[in-house]
């Protein structure tokens, strides 16, 4: 049997884990069992144990002998699997946000996890006002004192954990707040994309409430598009990334709006 990696059995190993697969099979396309192993230096039977997890979210599909991905629509939305990529970026990132934020703001956070992890560091700079459509960031800032919170409700989609459509455009258009926060799932030096057009509406809906317009952009979404434009680079007022973008890349970004780097 080949050796298990430190602390097998703790949660946070197993996460890492299946995201390294899950990243591995996405990048492949799909990947045998015996590929799996090689790959993670685990035991047979703790590959298929995380592989009936993964399917279980609805990241992979099985078939015999080996698994598949999901199409990237469905993959880069997955709530389940958003929560789990790159994590330490996006922590950067938002501390590095974080400091754009002041007392009595009135904010508007999106679905992204990008904007969840801001929202765990906003408890520190109550008062404020905060409006999301994001089941996640609700459960992180509902029993928080000196946050008045703001549940914008719509169609719920399990897929991304999210409240959306028609409900949630006409709630997200009654709102007028200091600064937005949001993330995307690719961008250019040019133009922000989402690969589904009703993400696209509820955050164009979320860009136009606010008077500030911050996007939240970890290095793995650039650059690339996706298949519907959401809003040209310059619209944004600040755009906060990892220290992992390249530094010409950086300058480029320059050209069409302030650019923050956050550092590990």
């Amino acid at each position: 049997m080949t050796s298990e990696t430190s602390a097998p059995g703790s949660a946070r190993s197993r996460g890492e884990r299946q995201q390294k697969i899950a990243d591995f099979v996405v990048a492949r396309g799909s990947a045998s069992m015996t590929d799996l192993v090689e790959f993670t230096g685990v035991s047979h039977m703790t590959v298929h144990r995380d592989v009936d997890e993964l399917v279980r979210r609805g990241l992979l599909r099985k078939f015999r002998g080996g698994v598949s991905a999901q199409p990237s629509t469905v993959f880069e939305s997955n709530a389940e699997y958003r929560l789990n990529a790159h994590v330490d970026a996006k922590a950067a990132i938002a501390k590095k946000a974080v400091e754009l934020v002041e007392p009595g703001m009135s904010l508007l956070l999106d679905d992204s996890t990008s904007a969840l992890a801001l929202a765990k560091l906003l408890p520190e700079l109550a008062p404020l006002t905060v409006a999301t459509n994001y089941l996640r960031t609700i459960d992180v800032l509902k029993n928080v004192e000196g946050i008045r919170l703001i549940c914008i409700g719509g169609d719920y989609s399990p897929t991304h954990d999210s409240f959306l459509g028609m409900p949630c455009l006409e709630a997200v258009e009654r709102l007028s707040v200091d600064m937005t926060f949001v993330s995307t799932s690719a961008m250019n030096v040019d133009l922000t994309y989402h690969q589904e057009p009703e993400i696209v509406m509820v955050k164009r809906a979320m860009l136009a409430s606010a008077e500030t317009k911050v996007l939240l952009m970890d290095s793995s979404k650039m650059p690339r598009p996706a298949l519907h434009r959401l809003a040209p680079l310059s619209d944004y007022e600040r755009l906060v990334v990892d220290s992992d973008v390249p530094k010409t890349l950086v300058e480029e970004l320059r050209g069409r709006t302030r650019v923050d780097i956050a550092y590990s």
